[in-house]
């Protein structure tokens, strides 16, 4: 069987539509239109099982839609909560199972879940992951990514002989170092909140459509995903975006091979 990555949503921390917004965007996602942006995670279907990557606050309709009854596993980028909101719900549900879950993410982001969710831990398993983690036959690394205004979030590398590729949902000016843990991917998710985002760049927190494309031109990756779309960006645009790159939707599934 080939790996799979399940695309279960594409929405930045407020998702799509905004409550207050009349906007062309946020009105068409209103109506069911392709808009309609859950906050954004992914899930990782291999011969180890299901792993998703973030438990957001859209956590219950994601499972919904993914026909998944029961989650096992999952694994956190940053305590943030557009990205572990769904923890409570997920931890009810283990209750009600009588199966706890394991919840992986570095012991930092560990720590700020346990300040924000002292109770979860009857229900989920902690587990603090180092330099290497290894799900399957996956060997999987992570890196701390400037996350601008708001501090950093990690990105994860995933590695197997016969592909490679890595989830960075928020960032922003990158350095070196970063760069080079994005480098030689067949495969890049990365967040952008807006094709072109007019706020004061050292107030933002997630790169726009074209500082990514210059990032692309940097780390060259073989395919790129945009994710972490605000209400800014319309997914029927046609925007010139750097050859393979594209911007994911819900419910997306990608073959992760050669």
């Amino acid at each position: 069987m080939t790996d799979q990555l399940l695309i279960l949503g594409t929405g930045d921390s407020m998702g799509v539509p905004r409550v207050y917004c009349e906007c062309e965007i946020c009105d068409e996602a209103r109506t069911g239109g392709s808009n309609r942006r859950l906050r954004s995670a992914v899930r990782l279907t291999s011969a180890a099982g299901y792993l998703w990557i973030d438990c957001g606050p859209d956590w219950a309709e994601q499972m919904e839609a993914a026909e998944q009854r029961e989650m096992e596993q999952a694994l956190l980028t940053h305590a943030h909560f557009d990205h572990m909101a769904g923890l409570p719900e997920w931890a009810d549900a283990c209750r009600w199972t009588g199966r706890k879950g394991n919840l992986y993410a570095p012991e930092d982001v560990l720590d700020t879940v346990r300040e924000r969710y002292p109770w979860l831990e009857r229900n989920l398993d902690y587990h603090a992951i180092g330099d290497e983690w290894v799900f399957g036959e996956w060997r999987i690394t992570k890196h701390k990514m400037c996350h601008g205004k708001n501090g950093f979030s990690y990105a994860y590398r995933l590695e197997k002989p016969d592909f490679v590729w890595a989830y960075c949902p928020d960032s922003i000016n990158l350095q070196q170092e970063e760069k080079a843990f994005l480098s030689g991917l067949d495969l890049l998710i990365l967040g952008t909140s807006y094709y072109h985002e007019a706020a004061d760049f050292h107030t933002r927190s997630v790169y726009d459509m074209t500082e990514a494309a210059e990032l692309l031109a940097e780390i060259r990756p073989g395919r790129t995903l945009y994710t972490h779309m605000s209400h800014g960006v319309d997914i029927r645009a046609d925007y010139p975006l750097p050859a393979q790159t594209a911007m994911a939707e819900k419910g997306m599934t990608i073959e992760l091979r050669r």
